[in-house]
């Protein structure tokens, strides 16, 4: 979506609203595609002091599997943007990742919030941080309780478990 910013280029104080969706459905992230649901995205583009300062918010439900216990969930997903919006690039490489080159007198948003969403979606998905993953040995979701497998003991401790074994 191209977003005309022309009325506010030259205007100190001027705000263009936006609002838009994104379909995401069918990107793959990490060998999943977790956005099946539309990308809300909603903001706006201010002429500050002469700097033109995109502020957006974009909202979906993320439909994923747990990397640890592949467990499906939902995952609400809000990612607040800013970014800087100019007609020209002085010093590229000095170029910041979230400075932007005006198309003409408009914004290309559908790139801006692409790359705001594929930068900021977590590389690894769990379904809670303390998720304790499935067993090595017999796959069984630790979550939900220990399995029944022997504990394994360290290789380098074997000498004194069968100095303890000995004993019995």
């Amino acid at each position: 979506m191209l977003l005309n910013l022309a009325s506010i280029i030259h205007t100190p104080g001027g705000i263009v609203p936006f609002s838009f969706s994104m379909d995401f459905s069918q990107s793959e992230f990490g060998g999943a595609y977790p956005a099946q649901e539309l990308v809300l995205v909603s903001g706006q583009v201010r002429n500050e002091a002469g700097v033109l300062l995109l502020s957006a918010e974009m909202k979906t439900t993320l439909h994923c599997v747990c990397d640890r216990c592949a467990t499906p969930f939902l995952r609400d997903y809000t990612q607040k943007v800013s970014a800087v919006l100019v007609t020209e690039l002085c010093h590229e490489e000095n170029e910041d990742d979230w400075t932007f080159l005006l198309q003409g007198e408009s914004a290309d948003l559908d790139d801006i919030m692409n790359t705001a969403f594929v930068l900021n979606l977590d590389s690894k998905m769990l379904c809670s941080p303390d998720c304790k993953g499935l067993c090595a040995r017999c796959g069984k979701n630790l979550n939900e309780g220990p399995c029944g497998c022997k504990k394994e003991l360290d290789p380098r401790l074997a000498v004194l478990g069968q100095l303890l074994k000995d004993k019995e």
